[in-house]
């Protein structure tokens, strides 16, 4: 692929040497992924099983209902959580800090997670944590270590291969379907924008498109039955 708004203003605006592009190149068509929105009842089942740790329910049920990237709710401490308000700063693409918001699924876990075993609760530090310490040849940052056990923050690559143990799913899956889903309640294109935090619509546009059992539900158009001509002339 290649960029021809940004090789124009190498050239004219910088001057800087810059290949040129043939006139006759196009870009290279982008196959949409129509699968990746999982249907509501399977997200609602995932979330239900009882065999699914603490941890990963938490951030998963999270995920989905903040509609935010997993990297930004995996960053987040616990003295950023306004647990009164369900919501917490993260930082957004270029550095912007602006808010996401959780529902009650959240909410009723958070408290549990940020317990301690003898019954007090974290305050402060990482609020997703690995399994276990860190070895001193691997030691993270201050920052990333729970000052109350130890633990560090959990990763991006180990979240995902949780996700995809336990439900073989994309932890992007999660944001885009919740995309999808409030499309599907027919929420308006500008305040999907505002939950996604979307600067573009044409880029939101790709996540709220009918998922397949939103589709699966829609009843046949029906055909009005034609009255066979001899069946009216014998009304005559």
């Amino acid at each position: 692929m290649f960029n021809q708004p940004w090789l124009t203003w190498c050239q004219t605006k910088k001057h800087w040497a810059a290949p040129s592009v043939p006139a006759e190149a196009e870009r290279r068509k982008e196959n949409a992924d129509e699968t990746r929105a999982v249907a509501k009842t399977a997200i609602h089942r995932l979330l239900s099983r009882r065999d699914i740790p603490l941890r990963e329910k938490t951030l998963w049920r999270m995920l989905y209902e903040t509609a935010a990237r997993a990297s930004e709710i995996l960053a987040l401490n616990v003295e950023d959580l306004d647990l009164e308000h369900r919501r917490a700063p993260v930082r957004f693409k270029g550095g912007a800090i602006e808010w996401v918001y959780w529902d009650s699924g959240t909410a009723h876990l958070l408290p549990r997670l940020l317990r301690l075993p003898d019954g007090t609760c974290r305050t402060r530090g990482p609020l997703f944590l690995s399994e276990r310490r860190p070895v001193p040849a691997r030691r993270p940052p201050a920052a990333d270590i729970c000052p109350y056990t130890g633990r560090a923050r959990l990763g991006y690559d180990r979240a995902r291969v949780l996700l995809d143990k336990y439900a073989g799913l994309d932890l992007h899956q999660l944001r885009h379907s919740a995309a999808t889903h409030l499309g599907e309640a027919e929420v308006p294109l500008q305040l999907i924008m505002g939950k996604t935090r979307h600067k573009n619509p044409r880029t939101a546009m790709r996540y709220v498109k009918p998922g397949a059992e939103a589709i699966a539900s829609t009843p046949a158009p029906t055909l009005i039955r034609a009255v066979p001509t001899s069946c009216c002339l014998d009304a005559l």
